[in-house]
């Protein structure tokens, strides 16, 4: 069994790695298919890999399955499609929007598999497994040691993280940054992590406080704030899902989904007194109801079963329904346009 997998974007590198580190484990054979961007910040344990930037060479490789944490990749390619989702946005209906490239979807938890079975029921020709999402293992099994003094953050210091999303009809950071001046206490340190797609116009109102303890921190893996946090801020952004599985505390502002995920506010003048709260009491039995609908594997193991259940189809192809794809030409001639005129849909 060979396996390819399709990275575009950045913040999709710490999907792919548990998996790649199981295949090294298993001497399952794989390959990476990667944009510049990707190659930009290439883990060190991927330097010696099978990586290919275009698609001859990829489609060379000949691999049974296509591995994609996005929302498309390339029909010409050989293998089978599998998606494997770029985050746990469960709350946004583009989540469950079918683009008709893939042959399997890796679901995380039983409320994506529920709406992905009504999808299934209508269009028949494709397959879901329930495997948890890749990613956190990677979260579950990164080593956090001495994360304050590499961000050289006081050791005293509570840490606030805020990490909204940038969607205009979600966003909660115009509203909020402008309260953070008279809702930072001294023993507090806040990192602030804007999606690259954030309005910079609102960004640039951080500038507007004077305050040593607070920082904007620009990366694609959000990973190690999570680890440094103590509680986080945010508003409908999937990343809330991930800072639970640490069996931390969320505040949220204006949710739209899930009301009772988290500790909701919807007056920028309730941020200190919901952030006292959750410092002070206990998260786990609300994390854990939500978990287990969203993504209830928290073993580290998730890699290990989404890999095993590819084998068995490919031991068993009979698994995969006989239906064909609908012909779907608008999205192939996306696609090849883009290699055509833009350098490679990857890039």
């Amino acid at each position: 069994m060979k396996l390819l997998f399709y990275i575009a974007k950045q913040y999709s590198v710490p999907i792919i790695l548990p998996l790649t580190r199981f295949c090294r484990y298993r001497n399952i054979e794989y390959a990476l298919f990667i944009s510049q961007k990707v190659n930009d910040i290439l883990p060190d344990e991927w330097e010696n890999d099978s990586i290919f930037f275009d698609r001859k060479s990829a489609t060379a490789f000949l691999p049974d399955f296509v591995l994609c944490p996005g929302n498309f990749v390339d029909f010409r390619l050989p293998g089978i499609k599998v998606q494997l989702f770029h985050g746990l946005g469960i709350e946004k209906e583009s989540h469950y929007k079918i683009r008709h490239f893939f042959d399997i979807y890796c679901t995380s938890g039983p409320f994506v598999t529920e709406r992905f079975k009504i999808l299934q029921t209508k269009y028949k020709y494709f397959h879901i497994e329930e495997t948890g999402w890749p990613k956190i293992d990677y979260i579950l099994n990164y080593d956090s040691a001495d994360l304050k003094k590499k961000y050289a953050i006081p050791a005293d210091k509570t840490i606030i993280l805020y990490a909204p999303t940038f969607s205009e009809k979600m966003e909660s950071a115009s509203e909020l940054i402008p309260h953070l001046k008279n809702t930072i206490r001294e023993n507090e340190y806040w990192i602030l992590k804007f999606h690259e797609l954030m309005d910079k116009n609102i960004i640039a109102q951080i500038d507007e406080i004077d305050a040593n303890n607070i920082k904007i921190i620009e990366t694609y893996d959000v990973t190690p704030l999570l680890h440094l946090a103590d509680v986080m801020i945010s508003d409908t952004s999937s990343v809330i899902y991930e800072f639970m599985v640490l069996d931390k505390p969320v505040v949220t502002y204006k949710t739209q989904s899930r009301n009772d995920k988290a500790i909701n506010i919807t007056d920028p003048g309730e941020l200190r007194a919901a952030i006292d709260k959750a410092l002070s009491e206990s998260c786990t039995v609300r994390n854990n109801k939500q978990l287990s609908e969203i993504n209830p594997y928290l073993d580290g193991r998730i890699s290990e079963n989404l890999i095993n259940r590819l084998e068995e189809i490919y031991k068993h192809p009979e698994i995969l329904p006989n239906h064909k794809k609908p012909l779907n030409l608008y999205r192939k001639i996306q696609i090849m346009y883009h290699e055509r005129f833009r350098k490679g849909y990857l890039r």
